[in-house]
């Protein structure tokens, strides 16, 4: 079974939410990590893991919101529900508005101290902000790059820092022979996958909308990266991400 550690369920998908999910189960991928950006999907993503087996959430506010106040939507009700196993995604994003940084830098900190408080996983986004990202993650915080694509000088630093790899369908395109590189390097036993969904399709896929069941094509590149049978690798990110996510309760 392959997990989706990384999906934004509570997305407009063209074919239907009941339709994604059946096509994901029909090719294998059994479990998926609903998580949030804006603060208005906390709700809906918890309805859908409520109605839908085997899918998780991970409640978090995206560097774009920065005026909201985390505390306001990371409540203790929020934050012991089961299906709530990590906060994400959160972090730092200078591309579109680097002027935010500071608000950006505050937001994420508040984010970081609430999963510290309840024991949680964090997932990160980072673009354009390896130093600060670097700064801030210190080794007191377990959890994961979502969608790594940033440099293997931060790959190395996170990975001493305990922290664990999400690759995405951005690893299959053509012009990423340089992630390819730096996910050839990372551990085994640090590797994850994700679709980012409804962004991000792989190819063969790229230019339509993204769906859990296309993570499929990302294992199938990171398989030949990592010189495994896909079965292989299905049994090692199985395990990686249950480590990743202690409260994801399911089996192979």
């Amino acid at each position: 079974m392959f997990i989706d550690t990384h999906c934004h369920l509570t997305d407009d998908y063209e074919k239907g939410i009941d339709t994604v999910i059946k096509e994901a189960h029909d090719v294998n991928v059994g479990v998926m990590i609903c998580a949030t950006a804006d603060p208005a999907d906390i709700k809906p993503a918890l309805e859908i893991a409520q109605k839908y087996k085997n899918i998780f959430v991970t409640t978090g506010i995206h560097p774009d919101y920065t005026d909201s106040n985390p505390t306001q939507y990371l409540t203790e009700e929020i934050l012991n529900n089961p299906f709530v196993i990590g906060i994400g995604e959160i972090g730092l994003d200078y591309h579109y508005n680097p002027q935010t940084r500071v608000k950006q830098i505050e937001l994420f900190e508040k984010q970081l101290e609430i999963a510290l408080k309840h024991n949680l996983p964090v997932a990160i986004h980072t673009r354009e902000a390896e130093e600060d990202t670097a700064s801030i993650l210190t080794d007191k915080f377990q959890g994961v790059m979502h969608c790594f694509t940033s440099s293997w000088n931060l790959a190395k630093i996170m990975l001493d820092r305990g922290f664990y790899f999400s690759a995405s369908g951005i690893l299959t395109f053509k012009n990423a022979d340089s992630i390819r590189e730096t996910f050839l390097k990372i551990p085994n036993d640090r590797i994850v996958i994700e679709t980012d969904s409804p962004y991000c399709a792989p190819v063969p896929y790229r230019g339509k909308q993204c769906t859990p069941s296309m993570v499929i094509e990302t294992a199938k590149v990171l398989a030949q990266i990592k010189n495994l049978q896909i079965a292989e690798l299905e049994t090692i990110l199985f395990e990686n991400t249950k480590r990743l996510y202690p409260k994801c309760h399911v089996k192979l």
